[in-house]
């Protein structure tokens, strides 16, 4: 390998992305928006759920319980209805996820040690959500429960009983159980491998397009060369990016670095050098602009969104799906970035996902290195 033939690729590549302000859009402005607009808008907390309550006694004893949901930052009280019709319209008109239902003898029920029957109805139409609301009331009932059986004890015995339990939970990593950590360092790896993948998917189609690809055949470099001198500019573009992420994520998202920083950039530059190979490789197939860009897209967002782990926990996912999401690089970056920043862990725990991030890096960028010589040929 000539280092000065492959200088001199990177230096032609480096100029026509300095020259096409496109690009250099592209490839700095898209990232830092995605990550704005993910970092912001997508959440997994839910909280301020609306619900509206048909009291039908109006008692100290309904508004008592009632309050055990305004109380909590988890409900947001939108007001009483009269009726069950208005109920329904309340959650129709989605002003109201959470409808609940007094009985007219639910003070004088509790009153005579008997369960008092108070109905909850939930709108289901997104079944995760409704899934933690309906567990959050289910939790403020039972503990509204507790606090009569323990009236009632009071009551009969003049003496409190002692707790037979006392649960103390201490949560690691996250302790506010923000879904904001959880969501930023993964949207990194989402974010990063389409930005990589689609940048070099263009280049030597641009070649093949522009006609310059006939040019470079002609002349004494070797595919290793091409493919490693239009790697060159691509990776100090994606080393900005990882800089830019890392940054925003920390100061503007806070989200806690506990890891090695230098852990860190290694494992994100070996992704963005894998992903930038495998944008390459794609490019020397398609050997068309537009169905380059269409096929990076497609082999590196939606695989990287479904299957990484990022979204959706792949221990969930059926047994075919598990085993596919082995074959996606992002699934290996996803649980690094999230290992360095929130639990602090190094490559003793972590060596068997950089070594397969390693393996993917060395395997693309091999096949268009290898792809390219049979072109030339």
């Amino acid at each position: 390998m000539n280092l000065r033939r492959l200088w001199a690729v990177a230096r032609k590549e480096a100029l026509h992305i300095r020259r096409d302000p496109r690009s250099l859009i592209l490839a700095v402005g898209i990232p830092m928006l995605m990550l704005l607009m993910f970092g912001y808008a997508l959440t997994l907390d839910v909280d301020r759920v609306p619900f509206v309550v048909w009291d039908q006694e109006h008692t100290a004893a309904s508004r008592d319980f009632t309050a055990q949901f305004t109380a909590t930052r988890y409900f947001d009280f939108r007001g009483a209805v009269d009726s069950y019709a208005a109920l329904e319209r309340a959650i129709d008109r989605r002003d109201a996820m959470l409808g609940l239902v007094l009985p007219p003898d639910f003070s004088a029920t509790l009153a005579a040690g008997r369960p008092a029957g108070v109905q909850a109805i939930v709108d289901g139409s997104d079944a995760n959500t409704a899934g933690l609301v309906l567990g959050y009331t289910q939790a403020i009932t039972a503990g509204f429960n507790q606090r009569l059986a323990l009236t009632q004890v009071r009551r009969l015995t003049g003496a409190l009983p002692g707790p037979g339990l006392d649960l103390r939970a201490r949560v690691w990593f996250n302790p506010d159980l923000e879904s904001r950590n959880f969501i930023v360092p993964g949207i990194m790896a989402v974010i990063m491998g389409l930005i990589a993948a689609l940048l070099t998917s263009l280049t030597i189609a641009r070649e093949w397009e522009r006609g310059t690809m006939e040019q470079l055949i002609s002349t004494p470099v070797k595919p290793a060369e091409l493919i490693l001198g239009k790697l060159l500019p691509y990776s100090a573009i994606g080393l900005a990016n990882m800089v830019i992420a890392v940054l925003m994520a920390v100061f503007l998202f806070h989200v806690p670095l506990r890891g090695s920083v230098t852990l860190l950039f290694t494992v994100g530059m070996v992704f963005v050098v894998g992903t930038l190979g495998q944008g390459i490789l794609i490019s020397t197939v398609a050997r068309q602009q537009l169905l380059a860009s269409q096929i990076a897209m497609i082999s590196t967002f939606l695989p990287a969104f479904l299957l990484s782990g990022f979204a959706f926990a792949i221990a969930n996912m059926p047994l075919p799906v598990q085993a596919i999401t082995y074959l996606v690089p992002a699934r290996y970056f996803v649980a690094l970035v999230k290992g360095i920043f929130l639990r602090g862990v190094g490559l003793e725990t972590l060596w068997v996902d950089a070594v397969l991030l390693l393996l993917f890096a060395l395997v693309t960028v091999g096949a268009a290195i290898r792809r390219t010589r049979k072109t030339l040929g």
